[in-house]
Order: C-alpha cells, then structure tokens, then sequence
C-alpha cells in the first residue's frame, strides 16, 4: 500500500512507533526513524526492516529541538530522496495529581510531545508543499480526548496535537497535504507490561471489546492514513480503543 514512498516515524524505537515503522515496511515504505539513546538497539532496527527490502536508517535525533529537527529532515531528504509521510509519535509522560506536579513536570511533558510535532511538521512542510501531497499523522491520546486524573500534563499535550492537527488541516489541504490524528487507549507495549495485572484487568474490564489494543491496531490505522484508501480525510482524531470513549 506504500510502495516507493518515505515515511518519518519519530519515537520509533519501541513501542507504538516500532510497531507503525514495522507495518509500514511489509507494505514497501522506506522508513527514516528517530531514537533517542540506544544506538546499537537502532542499528538491530535497521537491520530488521531493510529484510522486508526497504531502505531503513536510524537518526538519534531531538525532534523537541528546533533546529534538530530541521537538520534531521535535511539528512533525512539526502539520504531518501523525499519525504511522504510524518509520523509525529515521540512523547513522554511525567505523571502525577497536579498538587504535586513540578513546573518542570509540566514543562517536559509540553515541551517533548506538542512541541516535537510542531517542529516536525514545520520542517517538512517545505517537501509537501513541493510535491503538492502529503500525509502528517499525529499521536495523540484517549487521554487528550477525554482527560485523566494524575495526568493533567500529557492530557494537555495530547489534547492540543488534536487542536494543532485540525488547524493543519484547515491550512494545508488546499494544497492536498492531509493531517489527522490517532488517540489510541489502553496499548500493552513494554510499558504496560510492567504494570500491576489487577489494574490492568480493572481497565480491560470496562472496555466494551473486552482486550487491550496491539500496536498493530494503531499501525493499521496509521497505514490507512497515510495510503492513498484515506485521500478524502483530514482532520480527524479516530480513537482506537476498544470503545473506551464514545
């Protein structure tokens, strides 16, 4: 469904984001990711997408800093040619009551899951509006739609990437550059699986499908916005969540 095309996936690593860049390669896309530490686990990244018979690199980049996130789109247009697809997934959480949130807590979260996806879409935006297509795809949250105690920072920052992706929207698709967002639920990654299993049987328990979500669930979605099948949507958040929020 994506053959020939580019795609940036930031926060690619782990996670969600390794489960998109991994869907997107079966299906032919070439994929640029972003990681922030591990370099030897990247180059292992690299290894197993390019097996799929793509071009796969890894770029320890800040996509939070301004400039770095320029100079990595920059790289990213030499090294690949083009840029099709962005994938702004890179986020942290900081969590806890608001009575006890640092302003540095608030100011991290902010800074690395709203701020990064502003830069990326700014740095590429120059691409897009050159090829006259593009398809910028944001993570947000069921928390962004919906709010959680304890979580008063992310909630903000997934909520204003639905803010920021319906005004893309509205500025670009003239110009047939598309930008929607996902606001998955309840995901088992690696993070998940280090929680308390009654919790997290409490959470399954009050979703009507009965089962957390894969990171293949997401990837499906990210892999329909970002194909051609998706051409006459933009602007939108799809939860992907089981029905946890309707």
């Amino acid at each position: 469904m994506l053959k020939g095309k580019t795609a940036i996936i930031t926060g690619a690593s782990r996670g969600i984001g390794k489960g998109v860049a991994e869907l997107f390669a079966r299906n032919g896309c070439n994929i640029a990711f972003t990681f922030a530490s591990s370099v030897e686990k990247a180059r292992a990244f690299e290894a197993e997408l390019a097996a799929y018979g793509i071009k796969a690199i890894g770029y320890q980049s800040d996509a939070a800093d301004f400039n770095a996130a320029h100079a990595l789109v920059d790289q990213v247009l030499k090294d690949f040619g083009n840029i099709d697809i962005l994938i702004n997934n890179a986020g942290i959480t900081k969590d806890t009551l608001i009575m006890r949130m640092s302003e540095e807590q608030w100011d991290d979260v902010i800074h690395v899951n709203l701020k990064s996806a502003f830069n990326m879409t700014k740095a590429c935006l120059k691409t897009f509006l050159k090829n006259r297509a593009g398809s910028i795809i944001n993570m947000s949250s069921v928390v962004g739609v919906n709010g959680n105690a304890g979580q008063a920072n992310y909630a903000a920052s997934k909520a204003g990437m639905i803010g920021f992706t319906k005004s893309v929207a509205k500025e670009l698709g003239s110009r047939n550059i598309r930008c929607n967002a996902l606001a998955p639920g309840f995901i088992q990654t690696e993070m998940t699986a280090s929680l308390d299993q009654d919790v997290v049987k409490g959470w399954v328990e009050g979703i009507p499908l009965k089962r957390g979500g894969t990171t293949e669930d997401v990837a499906n979605a990210c892999l329909f916005l970002a194909s051609d099948m998706s051409s006459y949507i933009t602007g939108q958040t799809i939860n992907i969540d089981g029905g946890m929020v309707m």
